[in-house]
């Protein structure tokens, strides 16, 4: 007879737009062991698999912690609610909780007390597209809180198909994978299989159950700024309105990168690829971005997430992967650079790869002795690299100037990750892929975007050479040089427009 020998789901907290799928052991009359499903219609010896979901409702309302979702609330700030900041935002689920936030969750008072000041109106929404945070801090706080004894989480009425005690289960699905609504936020899911017979079409045992944690909603991404380029030295003909267009540049922190031991303050459901990627893929497809270039992109996600879903919404995809001479895991998880862009506004041209390694090995082989090679590549060679691709504009009146030439824009996408206490290095790659750069600018007079993830911060040596085009020779971050490959420091500098 079939049986059913486990259930199990993945331990990440459920979302909206997040897929279920349990890990259902199925035992065959051969006594084999299989994960396979065995649909009504090929059951196996007269039976098949009966898959059900439920949402558990409760008589009693339920408010759910602001900084962890998957716990319930017992704490609410009264200064939140004197503020008239959305009441969601001020439930706790423990007093440390509510202590160790405080450093940020004061700013959601300040804001509400500046937003009344300049205004004379309470900006009750202005809050809710801030993502909830928790503070590292551990402050103690002189608001006020209060105990919870009832919370304003919705209740969503829906026909009522099973009452267990106090519960009511309303049914929601049934097949094996399920992915959550809007309804199921603030409740738990049960999952039950049954074995059964096709010829009685009745259940033969017990069913098998399994109940998930809370269901939370999927975060808002943080406001960000559109910043504007005007410059008609530096956009040249670009820069008529029917010329426009918008870039956004994302680091997406691969799934290898996404660890407890990197991110010990954000907890591990939260670092899950099954929890990130489509909360990444919302954010990245609402700003509705003519190019899009992304870092950290790690390969197998590429092949089998982005570049699919994003060619959903109009967008092609190029993808150079990181060199692995310094990488020692496997290759599927070798991240890399991402470039998209929409076909009805771009259309590809050329791609050039740069590889930081190849430059190291040349650079080596020219200036270093011998005895040296060795010690400079262990230093030089990160596996980092660029993606460059070369455009045409479709749009508005760009095609085609007024000499009869395409128009063509060169973008420049790269993931400078070296080690601060290698800052010779990091600046060392930013200025290869700049006279990289500029040799192609040069040959075709075509405009540069460099994006990218420098890891650099203003007032670094990368970030002086990429918006003002040279660096201070007596710049601190010159100082450590061991192999010379910063000197003369007068060489340290670039010839494109770049703001």
């Amino acid at each position: 007879m079939l049986t059913v020998l486990r259930l199990h789901l993945p331990s990440d907290i459920p979302i909206v737009g997040c897929e279920l799928s349990p890990y259902v052991l199925i035992r065959h009359p051969d006594k084999s062991v299989s994960t396979d499903d065995v649909p009504e219609s090929f059951p196996i010896e007269g039976y098949f698999l009966r898959y059900k979901w439920y949402r558990v409702e409760s008589d009693k309302k339920v408010a759910i912690c602001s900084i962890h979702p998957s716990e319930q609330a017992t704490l609410q700030c009264i200064g939140c609610v004197k503020a008239k900041i959305p009441v969601a935002k001020s439930y706790h689920c423990t007093p440390k909780c509510f202590s160790d936030a405080w450093q940020h969750h004061r700013v959601l008072h300040e804001r509400a007390a500046s937003a009344v000041k300049e205004t004379g109106d309470e900006e009750e929404d202005m809050y809710g597209r801030f993502n909830n945070a928790t503070s590292g801090v551990n402050n103690n706080s002189n608001a006020s809180v209060q105990a919870v004894a009832n919370g304003t989480s919705q209740l969503h009425p829906a026909a009522v198909t099973q009452r267990n005690g106090g519960e009511t289960w309303v049914e929601v699905g049934r097949s094996k994978t399920y992915t959550p609504t809007a309804d199921d936020i603030g409740h738990v899911l049960t999952f039950e299989c049954n074995v059964v017979a096709s010829e009685t079409n009745s259940s033969v045992g017990h069913a098998n159950t399994i109940v998930t944690s809370r269901v939370i909603p999927a975060p808002l991404p943080s406001p960000r700024k559109l910043i504007s380029v005007t410059n008609a030295d530096v956009t040249g003909r670009l820069n008529s309105s029917s010329g426009t267009f918008t870039v956004l540049s994302y680091n997406v922190l691969c799934e290898s990168n996404a660890t407890s031991d990197l991110y010990g303050y954000c907890p591990s459901w939260a670092l899950s690829w099954s929890y990130r990627r489509q909360n990444l893929l919302r954010e990245i497809v609402d700003y509705h971005a003519d190019i899009v270039c992304l870092q950290e992109v790690q390969s197998d996600h590429y092949r089998e997430f982005f570049e699919p879903e994003l060619d959903k919404h109009g967008y092609q995809g190029l993808f150079k992967r990181k060199t692995a001479e310094a990488y020692n895991g496997s290759d599927q998880t070798i991240d890399g650079c991402a470039t998209f862009f929409r076909r009805e506004r771009f259309s590809h041209v050329k791609k050039y790869e740069v590889e930081f390694n190849k430059a190291a090995q040349s650079l080596t082989d020219a200036v270093v002795a011998n005895a040296q090679k060795k010690t400079a590549l262990n230093r030089l060679v990160k596996d980092n690299v660029a993606l460059i691709v070369v455009l045409e504009a479709k749009f508005g009146n760009q095609g085609v100037d007024t000499l009869g030439k395409r128009q063509l824009v060169c973008v420049a996408n790269t993931h400078v990750n070296v080690h601060n206490d290698l800052k010779d290095v990091k600046l060392w790659q930013v200025h290869t892929l700049l006279k990289g750069l500029e040799k192609i600018a040069a040959s075709a007079d075509i405009p540069m975007l460099v994006s990218g993830d420098f890891n650099s911060i203003p007032g670094s040596a990368p970030h002086a050479l990429l918006a003002m085009g040279k660096v201070d020779p007596v710049h601190p971050d010159l100082v450590v040089d061991p192999l010379g490959i910063l000197r003369p420091a007068t060489k340290l500098t670039h010839t494109l427009p770049l703001v």
